[in-house]
């Protein structure tokens, strides 16, 4: 005890001694819950026990889809096939960056959210690898059937120069986008020894960049990127509707 010392503690005897010397009891009276009371205590924490479950799962029923099959297409693997695209891990979420749509019109990136995005990245002036990739957008695109209407094809014009007059008929299904080019690289990323120009990348709906597709993909290497687009899609089937 502070500002005590061994001296200033009775002895044993002497404790006891003050123990037995009788003081007044005093006693503090709590009243109790009638049997009502207490019934409607026990209900109302019932009540809220129940209320949290439900909520709870309510949650897990609404997350379970999207849990299974991210499980499914990253562990599970269906058909055992290998992947031909390269996994990001982490995923990258779409940044919030301004864009500006060939209309002049301006966006934010993260509005694209709610479809599978399908994205090349080049110049306005559009050189022949730039056209290619274009092309294979679309052909991916066109050749997944009626679940095409799941994925939008996007270019992100990462410069200053306008997009070709020739070009433009051609863009009419496709989302065309002008965007910072240092902000950009802030997000997707080549291959180590390409530049980003080079890939297409797959951006889920729920906006996270999780695949990058090889370079130079040809007719043969695009059927094999198709069937990781199909089965993108098959996984993700009970949760996402086609449409924003």
């Amino acid at each position: 005890m502070s500002g005590s010392n061994l001296s200033d503690v009775p002895p044993f005897g002497a404790s006891r001694a003050m123990a037995e010397v009788d003081q007044p009891l005093g006693l503090t009276v709590h009243s109790l819950p009638s049997p009502a009371e207490a019934e409607a205590a026990g209900v109302q924490a019932q009540r809220t026990r129940s209320g949290r479950l439900k909520m709870l799962l309510v949650v897990l029923i609404c997350a379970a889809p999207v849990v299974a099959s991210y499980f499914t297409y990253y562990v599970v693997r269906p058909e055992g096939r290998s992947v031909f695209g390269e996994l990001i891990d982490p995923q990258r979420p779409l940044p919030d960056l301004e864009a500006v749509g060939l209309d002049g019109q301006t966006l934010r990136l993260p509005s694209l959210k709610g479809q599978w995005l399908l994205v090349s990245v080049a110049g306005g002036d559009c050189d022949a690898s730039c056209e290619r990739n274009l092309y294979l957008q679309r052909q991916l695109r066109e050749s997944l059937g009626k679940e095409k209407e799941r994925v939008d094809w996007v270019w992100l014009v990462n410069d200053e120069a306008p997009v070709r007059e020739s070009l433009r008929p051609a863009l009419q299904s496709a989302t065309v986008l002008r965007v910072d080019r240092a902000a950009l690289a802030q997000w997707l990323a080549p291959a180590a020894g390409q530049a980003l120009p080079a890939h297409l990348y797959i951006v889920d709906p729920m906006g996270n960049w999780m695949m990058r597709l090889p370079p130079a993909l040809d007719a043969a290497s695009a059927a094999k990127a198709k069937r990781d687009i199909e089965r993108l899609l098959r996984a993700s089937g009970s949760w996402d509707n086609a449409g924003r």
